[in-house]
């Protein structure tokens, strides 16, 4: 009858993954770990683990999540709750997920301030987004009310952001595609187009008288889109 070993017999790096590192027992991969995990256990080839088989594969379950999780940020930046769901739709279970988290947060990597800011910044003053649509994107991010609400309110005092001006501009770009309308049917898809992306009816109406002849005689330029 033969015995199954639990002795290693090599720690190589892992071909794939930069950084990592397989234990092997009986020319078998049974783990890969960081090296900070293979210190932290105390592994070494050699080293019987059949007393750290769950820890090992704990660390191993973690930090196959934690690598993933990296992989997501390096593609673009995400608000906690938002990488949370995506870890978790993708395998890992709830708890480990909070852990790389927290982990990641602790490394700085992951910062719903400032990814709040950043994402406000972007909606505010790239995209023309009023600022309704950019608090209903950052919960949809799960980023936290009073979080997005000062992120917004930061953007807004530092960039000295002015209301009217976004819906106007806004307007603008979009009266381009509308010059060929007739003016009754240019005001009803413009002010439906301002009101979808959450402008509020007053700033809407202000605009809209504002730009006057624009709004009767069209706009030149090249057609923008809805």
């Amino acid at each position: 009858m033969s015995v199954i070993s639990s002795v290693i017999s090599a720690i190589i790096p892992n071909t794939r993954r930069a950084g990592r590192f397989d234990v092997v027992v009986d020319g078998k991969c049974v783990a890969t770990l960081s090296l900070d995990a293979i210190e932290r256990l105390g592994l070494a080839s050699g080293c019987d683990i059949a007393d750290k088989t769950e820890r090992i594969a704990d660390e191993a379950a973690e930090l196959l999540v934690y690598d993933r999780a990296l992989n997501m940020l390096a593609f673009r930046a995400r608000a906690s709750a938002e990488l949370a769901r995506a870890l978790v739709r993708k395998g890992a279970l709830r708890v480990v997920a909070d852990r790389v988290i927290a982990r990641l947060q602790e490394q700085g990597l992951v910062d719903d301030v400032a990814f709040a800011e950043a994402f406000a910044r972007a909606k505010l003053l790239g995209a023309n987004h009023s600022r309704r649509r950019v608090q209903q994107g950052l919960a949809k991010k799960g980023v936290a009310r009073d979080v997005s609400d000062a992120a917004i309110a930061n953007v807004f005092e530092d960039e000295a952001v002015d209301q009217s001006a976004i819906v106007e501009r806004a307007a603008r770009k979009k009266l381009r595609s509308l010059a060929r309308l007739e003016p009754i049917v240019r005001r009803r898809r413009l002010y439906a187009f301002l009101a979808r992306r959450g402008y509020d009816g007053d700033d809407i109406r202000r605009v809209m008288v504002g730009l006057g002849e624009a709004m009767t005689a069209g706009s030149d330029g090249a057609a923008g889109t809805d």
